[in-house]
């Protein structure tokens, strides 16, 4: 998973002063329109091929429900110090994927509502001292609790582009994309794969990246090609450049 810088948040319930904290109410508006998409989804919808190869709908949306499952887990090891991992391996991870991928649509869409609700009452109970405690992540990383609720907003964000039915990078909102995007150049500028590029923001304004082969196009075409989930016909200069999969 991917992680970006927060400001400090005022106190209030759902809503921590701790740096690197995402606000309950930012992740529960994702969530809710997600569950909107997803709703409006048949049997054979479900069924249908994702934007992730190999995946259907129905993978995607099982995906979404194990990962607040998981991020529950480590909030509830931050708050009472018990180990609870995120899940037992990445092999059982993707065992539980794709054992759910085939369920009816309207079971697809409740586990992702239940399961989102889980996460919400387990982040509600997080004290400031706790979103600071540090928890691992199944790849072996490790990181302060607060990671986990940007790490579900993203999940939430980015995995509702993949269900390819009409919700677009266009609909991310511009304080995340703009975070997101700052996030994975730094992250391309620490691979040897990745190459060397200016991306020029004709939206913002704003350049990033110190390479000599410019890219523009909006932050949300920019983000949504660095990250797969275009083939960046948007953008101009981006003609003939090989994107390592990043997320």
């Amino acid at each position: 998973m991917l992680r970006h810088d927060r400001q400090v948040l005022p106190h209030r319930r759902g809503h921590p002063a701790v740096s690197g904290v995402e606000p309950l109410a930012t992740i529960t508006a994702a969530t809710r329109a997600l569950l909107g998409t997803a709703g409006r989804l048949d049997d054979a919808a479900c069924r249908a091929p994702s934007l992730l190869p190999g995946w259907t709908r129905g993978h995607v949306l099982t995906h979404v429900a194990r990962n607040a499952d998981g991020g529950t887990r480590l909030l509830t090891w931050a708050r009472t110090g018990v180990e609870s991992y995120e899940y037992p391996s990445l092999e059982a991870r993707a065992a539980e994927i794709e054992d759910g991928s085939g369920r009816p649509a309207a079971a697809l869409v409740a586990d992702v509502r239940e399961s989102a609700r889980r996460f919400a009452d387990a982040y509600t109970l997080m004290s400031e001292e706790a979103w600071e405690r540090v928890v691992q992540w199944t790849s072996g990383i490790r990181h302060p609790a607060a990671r986990a609720s940007d790490a579900r907003l993203t999940e939430v964000l980015v995995h509702h582009v993949d269900l390819d039915a009409g919700f677009t990078p266009r609909d991310w909102p511009a304080g995340f994309t703009a975070r997101m995007l700052d996030t994975v150049v730094a992250a391309f500028a620490r691979r040897d794969d990745a190459p060397d590029l200016r991306l020029r923001a004709t939206d913002t304004g704003r350049d990033l990246g110190g390479g000599d082969r410019v890219v523009a196009g909006t932050e949300a075409s920019l983000l949504a090609w660095l990250m797969g989930r275009s083939s960046g016909a948007a953008l101009a200069g981006a003609e003939g450049i090989a994107v390592p999969f990043l997320y």
